[in-house]
């Protein structure tokens, strides 16, 4: 199964200057849950944007960089690529940026997002997702509170048959 996780805004804003645009700790937390364990696709500026790699995931990154090959990574120059190194058996997250979400979210089954209630400026954004080709099945509403600076919603979507 491929899942498209990321977290993002009103207008589909994912980050700038290659930086997110919130902190959101129950955000983060979520994430870890749900891709701990498995493969994580991402291109090469997304992984940069992580002061080390991420525990306990298997980090696939595409790049056309050539000679790029950070300790413990798995580096390919396609999504096609990163999605063949992947065991067949495994679930695969795609957790950016937004080149590749929008190359991937046709091979998507599922897609997490946390919805962001607020418009922001930025540079990346998340591809649109289209209601006829996706079911929401799960919704859960989080308001703002001393942690996080900004409502959110946490949506889960799968592709429908």
């Amino acid at each position: 199964m491929i899942t498209l996780i990321a977290a993002v805004a009103e207008n589909n804003a994912l980050g700038k200057d290659n930086q997110l645009l919130w902190h959101l700790p129950d955000d983060f937390k979520r994430f870890k849950a749900l891709t701990s364990g498995h493969y994580i696709i991402m291109g090469r500026k997304t992984f940069e944007s992580f002061p080390k790699p991420l525990p306990n995931r298997t980090h696939v990154i595409i790049s056309r960089q050539k000679g790029y090959q950070p300790e413990g990574c798995i580096v390919v120059d396609s999504l096609e690529k990163a999605i063949e190194v992947c065991p067949k058996e495994e679930d695969i997250f795609v957790i950016g940026g937004g080149q590749i979400y929008q190359q991937s979210i046709a091979r998507a089954d599922k897609v997490d997002i946390t919805r962001v209630h607020h418009f922001f400026e930025a540079d990346t954004f998340f591809p649109e997702i289209d209601l006829s080709e996706w079911q929401l099945v799960f919704e859960e509403f989080h308001p703002r509170d001393e942690r996080h600076e900004f409502d959110f919603t946490f949506q889960t979507f799968v592709r429908k048959p």
